[in-house]
C-alpha cells in the first residue's frame, strides 16, 4: 500500500516508516550505572547509601501501557521492539528519559549520573535496536560538564537532542545556561523539554497543588513559562539553528502565549532590543509540538482550525509518549487532526526539526 492510497481512506493508525519523538525508557537503577561510572563515584554512591535511582519529577499514577510479562514501563529494548517499534512500523524512536537527576544540588554527583546514563543508553538501548534514538541527559547545574558532554556525543548522531524539565530550577533562558545552548547549536541538538519538576520550590505562585488533575493542568503554565524566558531573554535570536521540541505540553495554550507576547512586546521591546521578527513569527519558525497528548476537540475540522491558530502542522511531531496511556492505542492516528497532515506530521516534521537525525528505510 503506497501512502497515497493510504490517505485516500480514513486513516486510522500511523504512516508506516513513521518518527516516534517521544518514548520515555525506564530509569536505571545503581547496578545498571555502576559500570559506566568511574571509580571514585563507584565508590561514593553507595558510601552515601544511594541504592536507587528511580527518581521521579512528576507523578506516576498517570498509567502506562502494560507490557509482556505483566510489567509496567519499558525495561529494555527487546521489549520496546516487540511492543512498540514493531507493530507501529516506525522508521525510528528517540528515547527521553525523565527523572530526578537534575534534582541534586550536588553538581559533581549529578554530572557523574548524566554521564553514566547517557553511556547506559548507548550500551543498553541504541546498540541493540538500530532504529532507536535518545536525547542526552545533561546537568544543569553544572553548564560547563554539560557543555563537554554535549560535545563528547558531538560524533555520535545516535543521540538528537538535549533534555530539559518545564519546572527546573530557574526559567530556561537565563544566560547561565548558554554555553549548553552554545554547544548544542554548533553540534546540531535540539533542546527537549519534557513535563516535570524538581520543586525546589512551590510549582505555582500561590503554593502546593491538592490533586493530580491540577498537577496535568499546571505542566502547560511551566512550559508557557520556559518559552516566553527562551523568547525574551534572546536565547530564539541567539541560537536560530536550534528547535526547541515541547513533548507532553498539548498545543491549545499557545496560541494565547503567542498572541499576548506579540501583542507586548510592539509596547515594551526597547527593553528586548534583541528581538527583531515579531514573537509569533520567533515561535512558530522555532518551537515545535509533540502530538500526544493533544488537547484538540475530537473534530478533525476542528482540529484543523487549532493548527491553523498555533501557526501550521509544521509544528506539530508524532509521539506515542509510549508507556504513558492515553485513550486510544499507541500507533493510533488522532482522529482530531486530519489525515491530509500525516505524511508532514509523522516524518518530515521530525527530519527538519533534527538536523542530527539519520533515518534508514
Amino acid at each position: 500500500m503506497t501512502e497515497t492510497d493510504t490517505l485516500e481512506r480514513p486513516l486510522t493508525k500511523v504512516l508506516p516508516g513513521a518518527i516516534d519523538c517521544d518514548i520515555h525508557p525506564r530509569s536505571p537503577k545503581l547496578d545498571d550505572l555502576m559500570p559506566h561510572l568511574d571509580a571514585y563515584w563507584r565508590d561514593m554512591l553507595p558510601e552515601r547509601d544511594i541504592d536507587r535511582l528511580e527518581l521521579t519529577t512528576m507523578p506516576t499514577s498517570i498509567g502506562s501501557w502494560a507490557l509482556p510479562g505483566g510489567t509496567d514501563g519499558v525495561q529494555d529494548a527487546a521489549s520496546l521492539g516487540k511492543s512498540l517499534l514493531d507493530p507501529t512500523g516506525v522508521s525510528a524512536g528517540i528515547l527521553n528519559l525523565v527523572n530526578g537527576v537534575q534534582a541534586l544540588y550536588d553538581p559533581y554527583m549529578s554530572t557523574a549520573i548524566c554521564q553514566a546514563t547517557n553511556r547506559w543508553l548507548a550500551s543498553d538501548w541504541l546498540d541493540r535496536d538500530p532504529r532507536l534514538r535518545a536525547g542526552l541527559v545533561i546537568p544543569f547545574r553544572n553548564p560547563e560538564a554539560a557543555a563537554e558532554e554535549i560535545n563528547r556525543y558531538r560524533d555520535d548522531k545516535r543521540f538528537v537532542q538535549i533534555i530539559a524539565l518545564a519546572m527546573g530550577e530557574a526559567p530556561l533562558g537565563r544566560r547561565d545556561f548558554w554555553p549548553i545552548y552554545r554547544a548544542a547549536a554548533e553540534a546540531g541538538f535540539a533542546l527537549n523539554i519534557q513535563p516535570g519538576s524538581i520543586y525546589r520550590a512551590s510549582p505555582t505562585q500561590s503554593g502546593y497543588l491538592s490533586s493530580l488533575v491540577e498537577e496535568q493542568v499546571h505542566q502547560t503554565q511551566g512550559f508557557a513559562s520556559q518559552i516566553a524566558s527562551l523568547l525574551a531573554e534572546g536565547v530564539f535570536t541567539e541560537f536560530p539553528e536550534m528547535k526547541t521540541v515541547l513533548a507532553g505540553s498539548g498545543a491549545g495554550w499557545l496560541f494565547g502565549l503567542s498572541w499576548r507576547m506579540a501583542k507586548d512586546w510592539r509596547g515594551a521591546r526597547v527593553e528586548v532590543p534583541w528581538i527583531k521578527d515579531s514573537p509569533d513569527d520567533i515561535i512558530a519558525r522555532q518551537v515545535r509540538m509533540t502530538i500526544r497528548p493533544l488537547d484538540a476537540p475530537p473534530d478533525p475540522a476542528d482540529g484543523a482550525e487549532l493548527i491553523d491558530c498555533i501557526g501550521s502542522p509544521d509544528m506539530l511531531l508524532y509521539s506515542s509518549d509510549y508507556p504513558r496511556a492515553h485513550p486510544d492505542a499507541p500507533g493510533t492516528w488522532p482522529a482530531e487532526i486530519p489525515a491530509e497532515y500525516a505524511a508532514q506530521i509523522c516524518k518530515a516534521n521530525a527530519l527538519a526539526t533534527y538536523p542530527r537525525l539519520e533515518v534508514t528505510p
